[in-house]
């Protein structure tokens, strides 16, 4: 019998592992959990990441697009005359209200990248996707500076269980902000993609 071709496939191996890791943890990862969750066979997740750290990538990449996505697509932040405070202090709890496991699962793939070297110029995505949005509105150091607010912030918010006090997030974004200056041409830091990254990204699906 003809094998059925398969398009998504990857995709659904990708979708999966976050469940996974949702439910379980890091810890919980395999390529057979994996495959047992995306109901395909335990040799299709293999073949479409050689590795763990190939589909923890993948996993990343997807996630981080969450906060990233509610920034590029505030209306408000293009407007030249934006309390910029104010709409990342809305957009920053508005993300946090909406999926809250979600977000500790965004933060859980981006704490892995500690302890596996892999993932980080991924985990880097998220930071530096933030700045080049930001920096079309502040120098870029005043860009760095927000994001690593709001970073700390959220992840407090985590991991305290803790209430997320918009009033005081807008007040610390505008005290790092009336002390920024015109945007500079610095250039933003660009991540490097990593060899299991780049070679994932080459395969041809198959089923």
């Amino acid at each position: 019998m003809a094998r059925r071709y398969d398009p998504e496939r990857r995709q659904r191996i990708i979708d999966a592992a976050i469940r996974v890791v949702g439910r379980s943890g890091i810890a919980g990862l395999s390529h057979r959990t994996v495959a047992a969750e995306a109901d395909v066979p335990l040799g299709s997740t293999t073949y479409h990441f050689a590795s763990l750290d190939e589909l923890l990538v993948a996993a990343l990449r997807q996630a981080n697009e969450g906060f990233a996505s509610a920034v590029r697509e505030s209306d408000a932040l293009a407007r030249p005359d934006c309390d910029i405070a104010d709409e990342l202090a809305r957009i920053t709890g508005r993300w946090l209200a909406a999926d809250r496991t979600g977000v500790e699962l965004e933060y859980e793939l981006y704490l892995a990248a500690l302890r596996r070297p892999a993932l980080r110029p991924v985990a880097a995505e998220w930071c530096v996707g933030v700045m080049r949005i930001l920096a079309d509105r502040v120098d870029t150091v005043t860009a760095c500076a927000l994001v690593a607010l709001l970073d700390g912030i959220c992840l407090q918010v985590l991991l305290t269980g803790g209430e997320y006090d918009v009033d005081y997030t807008r007040e610390m974004l505008g005290r790092i902000l009336a002390r920024s200056s015109a945007p500079s041409p610095t250039p933003l830091p660009t991540p490097s993609p990593t060899p299991s990254s780049a070679a994932a990204g080459a395969r041809a699906p198959v089923d």
